[in-house]
């Protein structure tokens, strides 16, 4: 398995210097957000700054190998609002062919405790996957619909049979083992049985509880408000999620591909070492484990 970086751990740097900070790490590539107003993104529609940013990558030799968008809108029931979040959408894939990264993160729109016509708005964000799925094999790139709060896919179960309606194979879930253990939603065992084989893309981060009794809640979709938070970001190896152990269903499920450290620095830089140290931290940590299973292998 190949390591990326995410540029959510790197809100203080420009792409290039984040491209350089993962190198300097050890990672072999990086994960870019995709939003107007970051430091560390690319704007929605600048190909003039997707070019600066994959001359960067060339330069230090590092792919981009996928985005992430914070589009919602592609479960909205106003019909132009729709329209709006799949070219964004479009935007976001074209940039990702134009850098050749073969992956685009999905939000699976917009749902939140209290909202209303589930069912109506299911149908909307399946009629915007198959829409956008076919454009999106065309640029070699493939839609991975992630396990997230404040969506319509917040569980591992609700992943699995958004994409399995879908049936493209442009589009595969994003599996976020974190997300799932502090929503308090499937445990990795449960997530493998029912979207296992359905795995695109692997954010990888870590946490603890501060209240493990403490009910989920969350108003935003992003991320967690610091009132409501009942966990701490943590780097990788030092929290409560079983890595090891995931890693090794991750490949007895036959994913072997890229693991992207999700360094949650943007939102909660109070809980983390600084990303120069996070990332390498991380890395390190991962490596180790991935060693300790090819020795295991080995030695069957």
């Amino acid at each position: 398995m190949r390591l990326a970086g995410h540029t959510l751990g790197t809100p203080d740097h420009t792409v290039p210097q984040a491209l350089k900070l993962f190198r300097a790490a050890g990672l072999d590539a990086a994960e870019v957000i995709y939003q107007d107003g970051y430091t560390s993104g690319l704007p929605q529609g600048d190909r003039r700054a997707a070019l600066e940013a994959l001359k960067a990558a060339e330069g230090e030799g590092l792919p981009i190998i996928g985005l992430t968008p914070y589009t919602t809108a592609i479960n909205a029931l106003d019909e132009s609002e729709w329209r709006g979040g799949v070219d964004e959408f479009r935007g976001a894939i074209e940039a990702a062919h134009l850098l050749g990264a073969d992956r685009v993160r999905v939000y699976a729109g917009s749902w939140h405790p209290g909202d209303s016509d589930h069912a109506r708005r299911w149908a909307k964000l399946r009629e915007a996957l198959q829409t956008l799925a076919p454009e999106a094999e065309q640029a070699g790139v493939r839609l991975c619909v992630e396990n997230h709060f404040g969506t319509m896919t917040q569980t591992a179960a609700e992943t699995a049979a958004l994409v399995q309606e879908v049936a493209h194979p442009a589009v595969r879930v994003l599996y976020d083992q974190a997300n799932l253990t502090f929503t308090h939603d499937e445990t990795f065992e449960e997530a493998f049985a029912v979207q296992g084989d359905l795995i695109g893309h692997v954010h990888v981060k870590d946490l603890v509880f501060t209240d493990p009794n403490a009910a989920f809640r969350a108003t935003e979709t992003a991320r967690v408000d610091a009132s409501e938070r009942a966990v701490r970001s943590r780097v990788i190896g030092t929290g409560v999620l079983p890595w090891p152990q995931i890693l090794a269903a991750l490949l007895r499920h036959g994913y072997d591909d890229l693991l992207s450290i999700e360094y949650e620095y943007r939102w909660h830089p109070q809980d983390l070492p600084t990303p120069e140290d996070g990332f390498r931290e991380s890395a390190a940590a991962l490596r180790g484990m991935l060693a300790d299973l090819a020795e295991m292998e080995n030695a069957r």
